[in-house]
């Protein structure tokens, strides 16, 4: 199976859980791992990592917490996925072509490489914004309520 590891799913979860809230707001790391089933023990190397990439915000004592770093308009996929698995790549050889001899003639290398490049795309296109709003429809469906009215992303700068 070719899939993501646990540290880019937590990280999404996250980050997800920050673009439901209201601009500005910060919970606790432990409030997060409690409501969206991350281990404790794991959330900080996480959180950690989704700081030094620039797409969660710090604070430490009373009246701290996470935050995002920018909007949730400017946080795809793709940049969770990278700072916390590295460079999406199907195959070492797309990332590195030079490392195989058979590179300048494999017909698998070229379909590995498009394949990234279309996967790295969609998930580039995949906004935490857009989630939030898909999550909050959801919600309010099942509980008998119209979806909410689409409009401009109250956090986009």
């Amino acid at each position: 199976m070719i899939g993501i590891g646990r540290q880019a799913d937590y990280g999404a979860r996250i980050v997800l859980h920050l673009a439901g809230l209201p601009p500005g707001a910060q919970v606790t790391a432990a409030e997060i791992a409690r409501m969206r089933l991350i281990p404790p023990m794991l959330i900080r190397r996480v959180v950690s990592r989704l700081s030094k990439a620039g797409i969660l915000r710090t604070a430490r004592g009373s009246g701290g917490g996470l935050s995002l770093a920018r909007p949730p308009s400017r946080i795809s996929l793709a940049d969770v996925v990278e700072a916390l698995e590295g460079p999406i790549a199907l195959n070492a050889c797309v990332l590195e072509p030079i490392a195989c001899p058979l590179t300048a003639h494999c017909p698998v290398q070229r379909a590995w490489g498009r394949a990234t490049r279309e996967l790295r795309a969609s998930l580039r296109r995949v906004r935490f914004s857009d989630l939030a709003r898909s999550k909050g429809r959801k919600k309010a469906v099942k509980a008998g309520h119209p979806p909410p009215q689409a409009g401009p992303d109250s956090r986009e700068v």
